[in-house]
């Protein structure tokens, strides 16, 4: 529920081939977390006669007040570079106290965001959109935390090295309808190509299914997210990585970027305590930097908060494009790509673009 004062309302949230409709009612109670104090006002001193015209003394700046903060995010790239931040604060070593929660799909997360149980939460940048679109306004994004994850695989060859190769090929994808539905039929059309009647794409449910179809066959594509690929890679000798999805992005030279995870906020939880979610975004830069940075140490820490084994990890962070990017830049890449989202598919962002409030930091 998500915490309204003196109202009820109906939230409808259609989430196209990631969530089921969830209908969640909210109720009238006080926010979880109660607003911080205001600041008291610094005094001026008084002019000391004798001294006329002494510049008046500029008030001290305060420090952003710390709180705790109840996060969430998938078993994916949006829970990887935020394990050294989990590790210090279970340390003792944060300036905010943190508590979170780890799921396997965003339908474990979203509900409990939208009652006021968790405070920020790392979900689909699309799926962030239809929240703010469906909420009328109850969440904003305050950073990008990864780009595009999506690979084109190859098993049992070596025949693709670009989309122009793709043609009148076969290739197996799960996402019908979600993120790598989209992004292959942006980048089919940048590059001249028709995705509905260039490629065959053979839509299923799991990437495991779609790894047990590729080991019975001599030549086989395939459209598959980090860290499955990597995982893949372990299970079938001689998979190969064919195209970057996010390199053909970017090559496009286009106003947007592949943004696959990005990090929202409950917006009563936000105004509240605008200085512990500058502290937070501080640390988990801080956490993604080190998990980039020490890939032994990032994938250790993978593994002990359960999101996949240390040797998988270590060979799969750089190819996650972990990030944090925040502010304007944020924005500019966001927007961007929401206008793709929506020029291809309405209903994929919640049917409009969201306004500028939807962006924190601008």
């Amino acid at each position: 529920m998500i915490f309204m004062k003196k109202s009820k309302f109906i939230l409808v949230l259609v989430i196209a081939a990631v969530l089921t409709t969830t209908l969640l009612t909210a109720c009238a109670q006080q926010p979880a977390t109660p607003p911080a104090a205001p600041h008291a006002e610094t005094p001026q001193p008084a002019e000391t006669p004798g001294t006329p015209g002494s510049a008046p003394q500029e008030p001290a700046e305060t420090e952003p007040e710390p709180a705790h903060i109840r996060l969430g995010a998938l078993r994916g790239p949006g829970g990887m570079g935020m394990v050294k931040l989990l590790d210090d604060a279970q340390n003792g070593l944060t300036r905010n106290t943190y508590e979170y929660l780890l799921g396997g799909s965003p339908d474990e997360l979203t509900p409990q965001f939208l009652q006021g149980n968790l405070d920020i939460i790392a979900v689909p940048s699309n799926l962030a959109s239809i929240i703010y679109n469906n909420t009328n306004g109850a969440a904003r994004i305050i950073s990008v935390v990864s780009g595009g994850i999506f690979y084109i695989v190859e098993f049992g060859g070596e025949e693709v090295h670009s989309i122009a190769d793709l043609k009148d090929r076969e290739m197996f994808s799960a996402g019908r309808g979600a993120a790598p539905d989209f992004a292959m039929r942006f980048i089919f059309e940048e590059n001249g190509m028709s995705f509905d009647n260039d490629i065959y794409v053979d839509w299923r449910v799991e990437p495991t299914e779609i790894l047990a179809l590729m080991s019975t066959m001599e030549h086989a594509l395939a459209l598959l997210p980090q860290p499955f690929v990597t995982v893949a890679q372990t299970q079938l000798p001689g998979l190969r990585i064919a195209i970057d999805l996010n390199e053909e992005w970017n090559a496009l030279d286009t106003d947007s970027q592949f943004v696959t995870t990005v990090l929202i906020a409950r917006t009563e939880f936000l105004e509240q305590n605008l200085g512990a979610v500058e502290i937070f975004l501080e640390e988990f830069a801080a956490s993604t930097d080190f998990v980039n940075n020490n890939l032994e140490e990032g994938a250790a820490l993978i593994e002990q908060f359960g999101i996949i084994a240390a040797p998988i990890a270590q060979r799969a962070i750089p190819y996650c494009n972990l990030v944090s990017i925040t502010g304007p830049e944020m924005m500019r890449i966001m927007r961007g790509y929401l206008e793709v989202l929506y020029g291809i598919a309405p209903q994929s962002i919640g049917g409009a673009l969201p306004s500028d409030d939807f962006y924190h930091g601008v």
